[in-house]
């Protein structure tokens, strides 16, 4: 970090985060150590945090937490592991390797395709960390910075229909990731028995800084008309800018995100500001500025305000990009002119300018697993064996087959349909619905998410079929919790886990994910909330307009106020 005293640092006493992170010597703190402790299935204080930056959280089955209590046993602990993947692309022999170790080496046996386009192992224990970290290195996967105060996996726009286009994006998501790498030795020496090499080189991050960022922090590269990565979502945001299907450069916005907390309202979600065009020798140095500003502005004094976000709030969004402007000797042009028209994945095959095909799959909240007549997972199994091409993950928890020739076309559509990954029927309303793991693995989950999910969409479907809006569909999202992964702040209709079976209700998003939704009701049970929607709905098929879509109709109603500046109207 800089010694030059900014007015815009933040002082007072560190948050506890920053002694451990100042403490770890660079992430390894004592892992090592704590590996090697078979008393226990969990890791000690410290190390609970650390590990975070090594790609995993400590978790427990909720479910039995209970009951393992009553019998004077620790819970269950185990880990997540959230793997490194650039845009979200997997070889099939990538896949075949995570396939293999879910199934042998996890004690639910999926895998869970995430809302930031890469894959989670659940319930790993703690004598199977080491070989799974093995596993996926022998095959080209990491898991750096997928979680911790660093920057999170880059995402990608999936398979927009200028495929030039996404194999120029796509690596810049692969250069994006690579640069803002942690770049400390810790990951090698502690999961893959990498030679200890102490440098003495200072500092050791020139990026990220040795007490690394304040909070996690997002980045994306998005290809409109494709908004599939939610940009408003994300701290730093790259959206391409094409000229006759050839990439130019792109519009930079900073500091958005979603998450809040209950009952706090100095903390909101907000919409990413625009700063400016940049052409394509710019974006490396623009990713590098926004990471070290936000790094040494960023408030590292409490954890709750610590986000990108929050800064660009406190010190004023020009100064923000002045600072960025300066620390990377650019200068941002004039945004350069550009839609979102959609942002939910294509479904069924789409053939790319290249006469390959691409295969789009629903996987309901993003869990492959097999199920009764649903073998999702013998199935993914089968078709990497034979495919091709490669496998992408989508910023809505689905996946493409992509890459097939063909000639091949039919063998995969034949190996989908036999395993249920393409089914016959899917209606709109679930292809447009999403929802984060939460329970029973998620510490931090209040409510039911994933588990939740499937009944509401039956729910609601029922609702709309019955005013005759079968076809129709609403942008539905629930996360358990207000730290907001299942990205329901940029839904028309958003749930967020406030206790047992109680969200609170927001409406009003609109189907680009451009606007934020406003609570609409708060603190209510399932049944009140389908209560709810059914009036509301009954009201969107009597009195919209031609193709209206629902977050539009009720803020053209005044049923619900638009949130316009989150900073001052969120809570209006």
């Amino acid at each position: 970090m800089s010694n030059e005293k900014s007015p815009f640092i933040v002082e007072g006493k560190l948050a506890d985060n920053e002694r451990l992170k100042r403490e770890s010597n660079n992430l390894r703190g004592t892992i090592e150590a704590d590996l090697k402790d078979d008393l226990t299935g969990g890791f000690t204080a410290d190390n609970f945090q650390l590990i975070r930056f090594h790609g995993m959280y400590q978790q427990d089955d909720r479910d039995i937490r209970a009951e393992r209590s009553k019998q004077k046993l620790e819970p269950l602990h185990n880990v997540m592991l959230r793997a490194r993947l650039p845009g979200g692309i997997i070889l099939p022999e990538q896949w075949l390797a995570i396939d293999k170790f879910a199934e042998e080496q996890t004690i639910y046996g999926s895998i869970r395709l995430t809302t930031r386009q890469t894959f989670q192992f659940h319930g790993v224990l703690k004598p199977k960390i080491k070989l799974m970290h093995q596993t996926l290195n022998k095959v080209g996967i990491d898991s750096i910075a997928t979680a911790g105060d660093v920057n999170r996996n880059v995402l990608c726009t999936s398979n927009p229909v200028e495929s030039e286009l996404h194999v120029e994006a796509y690596e810049w998501a692969k250069k994006i990731s690579e640069h803002l790498l942690p770049k400390t030795r810790a990951y090698a020496e502690i999961w893959l028995d990498g030679e200890k090499v102490e440098t003495t080189e200072k500092p050791v991050e020139p990026i990220l800084g040795d007490n690394y960022l304040p909070r996690k922090f997002k980045t994306t590269v998005v290809i409109p008309p494709q908004n599939d990565v939610d940009v408003h979502a994300n701290d730093l945001n790259f959206v391409a800018i094409a000229e006759a299907g050839k990439l130019i450069g792109f519009n930079v916005l900073v500091g958005g995100g979603l998450a809040m907390t209950h009952g706090d309202q100095s903390t909101f979600p907000r919409k990413a500001s625009d700063f400016g065009f940049i052409s394509l020798k710019d974006p490396l140095a623009v990713a590098e500025a926004v990471v070290t500003t936000q790094r040494d502005w960023g408030n590292r004094v409490n954890r709750k305000n610590a986000k990108t976000k929050y800064t660009l709030e406190r010190v004023g969004a020009d100064n923000f990009k002045a600072e960025v402007e300066k620390r990377a000797g650019v200068t941002f042009a004039e945004s350069r002119p550009y839609e979102f028209t959609e942002r939910g994945d294509r479904f069924g095959w789409v053939e790319g300018i290249d006469g390959k095909f691409h295969l789009t799959v629903f996987i309901e909240n993003g869990r492959i697993l097999d199920y009764p007549g649903k073998t999702l997972k013998t199935g993914c199994a089968e078709i990497a064996k034979i495919h091709k091409g490669d496998f992408r993950l989508t910023a809505n928890q689905n996946l493409i087959i992509a890459g097939v020739a063909p000639e091949n076309k039919a063998q995969i559509e034949a190996l989908a349909k036999e395993h249920g990954l393409i089914a016959p029927e899917i209606s709109n309303q679930r292809l447009d619905s999403m929802a984060c793991v939460a329970l029973p693995t998620c510490p931090l989950a209040m409510a039911e998410a994933e588990r939740y999910l499937p009944d509401a969409v039956t729910e609601l479907e029922g609702i709309l079929n019955k005013h005759g809006l079968a076809q129709d569909s609403i942008i539905f999202r629930v996360t358990g919790c207000p730290n907001g992964c299942g990205r329901a702040m940029l839904a028309e209709v958003g749930l967020v886990g406030k206790g047992p079976g109680k969200y609170n209700f927001h409406i009003g998003g609109n189907r680009e994910g451009t606007r934020i939704p406003k609570m609409y009701r708060e603190n209510i049970s399932e049944q009140e909330i389908m209560n709810e929607l059914d009036s509301l709905i009954g009201q969107w098929a009597k009195e919209r307009n031609e193709n209206e879509a629902f977050g539009d109709f009720v803020i053209r109603k005044d049923i619900i106020a638009p949130v316009v500046d989150s900073a001052r109207d969120f809570y209006d």
